[in-house]
């Protein structure tokens, strides 16, 4: 049976919990779409080039987006990993 100190709850305050991590990465993506959206926009008004910038910034936005979405789950995959390794080598 687990220990009431073992529960999710007692781990920190609301939004540490595993899920409570990645909260914010759909934000993140969302605003950094919108900025690179806005900043093609303006770069299109101010040259006459439009709508080319406004699609070089959306991928440009998403691909940020999406890269930074990857370098925290690698993280986190490698500090599970080794919280795991851990837990192995002491049950030995």
């Amino acid at each position: 049976m687990r220990e009431r100190d073992d529960s999710p709850l007692n781990k920190g305050g609301f939004g540490s919990g595993p899920a409570g991590q990645f909260m914010g990465l759909g934000l993140q993506f969302v605003l950094s779409l919108l900025l690179f959206l806005y900043l093609g926009k303006w770069v299109d008004a101010k040259l006459g080039t439009s709508p080319w910038f406004l699609i070089l910034g959306v991928f440009t936005g998403a691909s940020a987006a999406f890269y930074s979405m990857y370098r925290k789950l690698k993280v986190e995959e490698r500090r599970e990993e080794a919280e795991d390794r851990q837990k192995k080598e002491e049950g030995k």
